[in-house]
């Protein structure tokens, strides 16, 4: 995927759902140092959109529970090669659970 193409995704699913989500302008929008998302363009066409971006630090994963959640996905992959559809669907479930309690836990440490 290339900047040109990461700014059609946005602007064919982000902004309607924005709109389809009544939104309006008080939300952040927040992507990683990719260099599709770090662009000149990407960054051009998010500022004529006027959406607020939340400036992310390279590499902090402490700051980032999804960051956590990959480790963890490649690691608990690793460890445990699942054999059959079941045992990697199992492995879902379990991920889903630790990225809804690296949330939580990212919603108390702002707070």
């Amino acid at each position: 995927m290339d900047g040109a193409m990461y700014r059609e995704i946005l602007a064919n699913n982000l902004l309607p759902s924005v709109r389809a989500l009544k939104m309006g302008r008080g939300w952040v929008f927040q992507h990683d140092n990719d260099l599709k998302h770090t662009a000149r363009a990407t960054k051009e066409w998010l500022r004529k959109k006027h959406l607020k971006v939340l400036e992310w630090p390279s590499q902090s994963p402490d700051l980032n529970p999804i960051e956590n959640l990959w480790r963890e996905l490649k690691v608990r992959i690793a460890q445990r090669q699942p054999r059959n559809q079941k045992d990697l669907e199992k492995e879902r479930v379990y991920l889903t659970i630790l990225l809804l309690c690296a949330s939580s836990s990212m919603e108390l440490e702002i707070q």
